[in-house]
């Protein structure tokens, strides 16, 4: 990575890049805390050190360095790696940690399009001098905080001359609760009903003057609960009894919660696979797959590192995508079609009976190619289509910059 005293704005990509490999984020983080003595004003700085203090999981630290370098500016710009660039994506951003918007530097590492961020607010949700670009994308998730830039705007991109990915409008439809309804009753796919449930009412069921039947249909246990806002398996829990919610709630704090079913996914061997696919334009690629013992699965801790026998099998899904998304064709395409997203990434599972299992569905994801060759000799000409599916897509927007 660049030294620290050189760096510009670098993103996320070279962070996560040094994650992988297994550098050391935290001499990292400290090198460039090291710095702002000798330049406080200098907003790049502030902005690459809170993306350090995410990645080691320094959330509130994170977010005070952030809120440094975006009272210094609110736009940020990461050139094409191959110059000169042919397309310029101007990207709506928010004020958060690293799920608060779509991590695309990551996806189009080595591509000739440049990024231009600019962090929104309820009172400027555009900035006031906008840059030339040649498309806008909407990063910005869905959280309490972001609805209302989201709902600022619905009308100010709405007849925008520019095209605009994922509009505002449609990034409601990934929380949680809202995509298992508009998700529900589509044949070949299960999406467990989700429900909010304050905590007084969790309380109610453990103490048992309400029961699950009182918040959905058939309720009964096993379920699984987190706060509301919660991702990455952040106090995430299958819960077996009314005793496991009191327990569950003496070590969460929060006030709001998701409740929905757990749907039992493993395969006749026990494991449990988890896939993410990404939707570009409607079209299916695969990411990556996940093998584990236990029903929460994330990449990085699922053991697929160190089994070989895992990545076998994950080669063998990527090499036979084709297979899983015909099997899931009318699913895959129902979801693209009701989330009106143009660029979505998919979270999910095949049950014993065949169906498509679904996690979660956002544009928040990361999907990149950084994993070593010498280990998945095998992705990086599946992650490639990904990234030349999403440069190809930019381009077919309309004339692209010289």
């Amino acid at each position: 990575m660049t030294d620290p005293s050189e760096m510009p704005f670098v993103g996320l990509a070279p962070f996560l890049r040094v994650s992988i490999a297994g550098g050391d984020l935290r001499e990292l983080a400290q090198a460039l805390l090291a710095k702002t003595d000798e330049e406080p004003d200098n907003a790049n700085l502030w902005m690459n050190l809170a993306t350090a203090f995410f990645s080691i999981g320094e959330r509130e630290l994170g977010l005070s360095m952030q809120a440094q370098a975006l009272q210094i500016q609110r736009s940020y710009r990461l050139p094409a790696a191959r110059q000169p660039a042919r397309f310029r994506l101007l990207m709506l951003m928010a004020a958060g940690d690293l799920a608060e918007n779509t991590p695309l530097d990551c996806l189009l590492e080595d591509s000739d399009v440049e990024l231009l961020l600019y962090y929104a607010t309820v009172e400027a949700p555009l900035p006031l001098s906008l840059p030339e670009h040649d498309a806008v994308l909407v990063a910005i998730s869905e959280t309490r905080d972001s609805r209302p830039i989201l709902e600022a705007l619905v009308p100010l991109l709405s007849h925008w001359e520019k095209p605009v990915i994922n509009a505002p409008q449609y990034i409601p439809n990934i929380e949680r609760r809202t995509a298992s309804a508009l998700l529900s009753q589509i044949p070949g796919l299960l999406i467990p009903p989700t429900v909010p449930l304050s905590r007084g009412a969790l309380e109610a069921i453990a103490e048992g003057a309400a029961t699950l039947a009182d918040s959905f249909d058939d309720g009964c246990f096993p379920i699984i609960l987190r706060p509301l806002g919660s991702h990455a398996g952040r106090d995430l829990a299958k819960i077996d009894d009314a005793a496991g919610i009191a327990a569950y709630l003496a070590t969460v704090a929060d006030s709001d919660f998701y409740l929905a079913p757990f749907i039992d996914y493993r395969g006749p061997d026990g494991l449990f696979r988890k896939y993410r696919v990404a939707l570009i334009a409607g079209r299916p690629f695969a990411c990556h797959m996940a093998i584990s013992s236990h029903w929460m699965i994330h990449y990085v801790n699922a053991g697929m590192y160190e089994d070989a026998a895992k990545r076998a099998e994950e080669r063998a899904f990527m090499e036979h995508f084709d297979g899983f998304a015909g099997r899931h064709a009318a699913a895959l395409e129902a979801i693209y079609r009701r989330s009106g997203l143009d660029y979505v990434c998919v979270d999910c599972a095949e049950t014993p009976s065949g169906e498509l299992l679904i996690f979660e569905i956002d544009h928040a994801m990361v999907v990149h190619a950084m994993d070593t060759e010498a280990l998945f000799p095998y992705k990086q000409v599946h992650m490639l289509k990904v990234k030349q599916a999403f440069e190809d897509f930019l381009y077919s927007l309309g004339a692209p910059s010289k």
